[in-house]
């Protein structure tokens, strides 16, 4: 279907390899050339204060991501583009051995249900659905646990919530009242504070600690890079924010075996914003009461091409690129390029198709986005199939899985803070949990796992390679968090 386009003809630019060579960008958030080159640097993304205790390993030897989605259900074509594709790329990539070599990738992708709480006019069994859902369509996709690959529920691994009261009592309320996450869900200004009336009556304390939450969920998995978009940039400052105060917290006391989490790094997904099909100068949203506003991954050829071909365009003859002038048409364009990777610039191809008619031009783009999304349509349904028990399967060994590792991570946590248990029962079961895991901050093989690899093309594995190297261009030195014994 791509290959067969007529821009991919006249500029050559669909070869395999361009099809994943943007996995993030590298602006604005790249580490300074001087920390690359290991040289002191301060400012607003520095590491940790040095210390002789901890040592550092680069991210190109060890890359560990976390990234969550919220269980809104089946997920739409923004939230694709802008997040999902990326995640299987790095799943993909991950279980390819001859893209690694020797370096340790391992990647935790959760449904953060315990999140979308903060909405609380949700019946319990709408939500439960809603969990299903979104859990189906990242299997649909193409992610699973797998050995460096973890896809679980947030609200299965306890040690969320009880990390989230830990950082609460070192986090600023002060630092909290100025994000923008609780005004933006209260319609709120942005300059509005705790003392409007208004934020006083409306703001409950679960949508204002969100962020504390989230910082929990990156740091309990001692992530290095978190994938998010523009608008999620705060979050992860407050991220590292917290897991350089309570380093320095821990670090400050005699007993003190050094820094306890590392500090991550954003990575920005390429990708533009998608907007709405039928309004669009809006974000494509779920929220929008019109289901035709919006591409949902699971929809069959059929209504894609029936939601594309009732796009709200305009009657001027041709194709251009002009937001403003022409955002119904300009959104096409944009959705065209990200589901074929293409690297020209938008107008460049809007100028490639200009003498195209409307109807020829949006069936190009309906055609190239059942492409994209082929196959997951079927394999939503096989897994929402009642009687089909692998996604309840999934679920539980990626529960398993993340367990182990939040474990670790707090009873190091828990050790540092001089809570460390005196229950020898309790103790033993940490024990005998790290003991399956390994015994560094690495996830092992569990023995009764079935570990399943990703087949990958030959033919894709330079254009792998090609994204990872931008995502890790990103990459700088960071604090390995070391562990103090257990008593």
């Amino acid at each position: 279907m791509i290959s067969g386009s007529r821009l991919a003809r006249r500029h050559g630019l669909l070869k395999w390899r361009n099809l994943c060579c943007r996995c993030y960008s590298e602006a604005p958030l790249r580490p300074p050339q001087e920390w690359l080159e290991g040289k002191p640097v301060r400012g607003q993304w520095d590491s940790d204060e040095n210390s002789p205790e901890q040592h550092e390993r680069t991210l190109l030897q060890r890359r560990r991501v976390f990234s969550g989605i919220q269980p809104t259900g089946v997920p739409h074509l923004g939230n694709y583009l802008g997040a999902l594709r990326q995640w299987k790329l790095l799943h993909d990539s991950s279980a390819n051995t001859k893209l690694l070599g020797d370096t340790k990738h391992d990647q935790f992708f959760s449904v953060v249900d315990l999140h979308a709480l903060t909405s609380s006019d949700v019946p319990g069994h709408v939500r439960r659905q809603l969990r299903r859902e979104s859990y189906a369509s990242l299997m649909a996709i193409g992610l699973q646990n797998t050995q460096q690959t973890t896809l679980f529920f947030q609200s299965d691994v306890t040690a969320h919530t009880e990390l989230m009261w830990i950082l609460s009592t070192i986090a600023s309320t002060g630092y909290l009242s100025r994000m923008t996450q609780w005004k933006s869900k209260l319609n709120l200004s942005d300059d509005a504070d705790l003392h409007s009336d208004e934020a006083t009556a409306k703001l409950k304390l679960g949508l204002f600690s969100y962020p504390v939450l989230q910082a929990a969920d990156i740091l309990l998995y001692q992530a290095t890079l978190v994938p998010v978009g523009a608008d999620q940039l705060q979050h992860i400052e407050f991220a590292r924010s917290l897991a350089r105060s309570f380093n320095s917290h821990v670090r400050s006391r005699p007993e003190s075996g050094g820094n306890v989490f590392r500090v991550p790094w954003p990575a920005l997904s390429a990708a533009q914003r998608i907007m709405s099909l039928k309004r669009p100068t809006q974000k494509m949203s779920k929220s929008d009461p019109d289901p035709k506003s919006r591409i949902l991954i699971t929809d069959t050829r059929e209504e894609i091409h029936a939601k594309i071909k009732g796009a709200v365009t305009d009657s001027e003859p041709g194709i251009s690129y002009d937001i403003d002038k022409r955002p119904g048409v300009s959104n096409l364009v944009d959705i065209l390029r990200n589901v074929t990777s293409l690297s020209l610039a938008p107008e460049a191809i809007a100028k490639d198709l200009e003498n195209m008619t409307m109807r020829a031009f949006k069936e190009m783009v309906a055609d190239n986005v059942c492409q994209c999304l082929e196959g997951v349509h079927d394999r939503f349904e096989e897994l929402m199939d009642p009687s089909n028990q692998t996604l309840n399967i999934e679920a539980e060994e990626g529960a398993k899985k993340a367990r182990r590792v939040a474990i670790r991570t707090m009873r190091s946590v828990k050790n540092s803070l001089g809570l460390e248990s005196f229950c020898a029962s309790s103790n033993m079961w940490d024990r005998e949990m790290i003991r399956e895991s390994g015994t560094d901050n690495t996830i092992a093989e569990d023995s009764n796992t079935t570990i399943r690899y990703i087949t990958t093309k030959e033919g894709t594995a330079d254009a792998i390679q090609e994204a990872l190297a931008g995502l890790n261009k990103q990459s700088s030195q960071v604090d390995e968090p070391e562990t103090t014994k257990p008593q």
